[in-house]
């Protein structure tokens, strides 16, 4: 008769779980699309012109393959336009006539009252030129959040604004309604919500659903006491993703190639005293403060209960070895940039979180259609 050899079986050690993001995006697909369906059907209660097929422009203005691929997935949701670089065959992605012409459709789709989103496949000619043309789009019309407005709101914790800020070319703290004295599905007449920048936003829904975000504790602090550890600190995602979580109270390390810092809305502050066993204050703000931290990323992921990577490098990869045990792995770039043998350490490892992220698009213009009916109601009344 055999025996069960359960030393053995009892050391083994099981690889951690692989989560899709189909299974989350599962979640919001049917009630996006059936918002979709409603808000584009004619009504009683509708004007005619605002019960047409929302429209979506994608621009398209560049020859590299990851936007390539994107724009592809993403057409059938969108009308695409292609201009500069992807409309014509041999030019350059740095040509004046493609930066022209990109500024040209935006301005074009800002003016078209039948365009209910515009969004850009970014990185076009980089830097400050793909930063001026994110504030070229309206932000009434702005589906991917990449605005100045709306980042200003992100890293200020301003939650809830005014349909009618969307048409100044300020951000201001003033009107700002405290996110602590109403349910956050329950919102005063003439509020509503911010718009977020749709792939840290997708993160963050993803976060939620497998239980990082404790919805036991009050809204906007629900990530309290988890460590994060964000490697990438670009403008469109890694920086912003990094404030939103330290605005929901982790402790965020943002990691980029040259620093590292730390995100956090609980500041420590030093005692007066040189006695190392008086604890040090904590002083809470009411959104995240920004300070280098000293550690290096071996001793960041150490700590870390979440690790997100979104380089855009096939070479990088985050050591396996490094990673808390039972920890949570996102893979955000169009690459892999964790080792494959990520679940020998993490308890659940998301590969990419891209069909989330549309959805969260798809919602975000559902979000301005509604906020241009508002506008325009107001108009009426004037």
């Amino acid at each position: 008769m055999a025996t069960l050899d359960l030393s053995a079986a009892s050391t083994a050690k099981k690889a951690g779980k692989l989560l899709k993001a189909d299974l989350i995006a599962d979640t919001f697909r049917t009630n996006i699309h059936r918002s979709i369906l409603l808000t584009s059907s004619p009504s009683p209660n509708h004007d005619t012109a605002q019960s047409k097929r929302i429209k979506l422009v994608g621009i398209l203005a560049t020859s590299s393959k990851p936007s390539e691929m994107y724009a592809e997935f993403t057409r059938r949701r969108f009308v695409l336009q292609r201009v500069g670089a992807a409309a014509k065959e041999g030019m350059d992605d740095s040509d004046t006539e493609g930066q022209g012409a990109v500024e040209n459709a935006i301005v074009e789709a800002n003016s078209d009252e039948s365009v209910g989103g515009i969004m850009v496949y970014y990185p076009i000619f980089g830097g400050l030129q793909d930063h001026y043309l994110q504030q070229v789009v309206s932000p009434a019309k702005d589906v991917e959040g990449l605005n100045v407005k709306f980042h200003y709101n992100l890293y200020h914790n301003i939650r809830f604004i005014s349909p009618m800020s969307l048409l100044s070319s300020t951000s201001s703290l003033k009107g700002v309604v405290d996110a602590s004295t109403f349910a956050e599905d329950n919102l005063p007449h003439g509020v509503v919500k911010s718009i977020l920048p749709c792939t840290p936003l997708a993160i963050v829904k993803c976060l939620e659903y497998i239980g990082v975000y404790n919805r036991l504790l009050d809204y906007g602090d629900r990530a309290y006491g988890r460590t994060v550890t964000v490697i990438n600190r670009s403008e469109v995602v890694g920086r912003p993703l990094a404030a939103l979580l330290a605005n929901d109270g982790a402790r965020v390390f943002s990691v980029d190639i040259d620093s590292i810092q730390e995100y956090n809305k609980r500041a420590h502050i030093p005692s007066s005293t040189a006695d190392s066993t008086v604890p040090r204050r904590t002083q809470y703000h009411t959104h995240h403060v920004v300070r280098a931290s000293s550690f290096t990323l071996q001793e960041c992921l150490a700590l870390s209960d979440v690790v997100i990577s979104a380089v855009p490098s096939v070479s990088y990869k985050v050591k396996t070895e490094w990673l808390k045990d039972g920890c949570v792995c996102v893979n955000v770039a169009s690459e892999k940039n964790f080792e494959t043998d990520v679940r020998d350490k993490a308890s659940l490892y998301i590969p990419a979180v891209g069909k989330v992220t549309i959805l969260m698009l798809l919602r975000n213009l559902l979000r301005l259609r509604e906020y241009q009916s508002i506008l325009l109601e107001q108009e009426k009344l004037e």
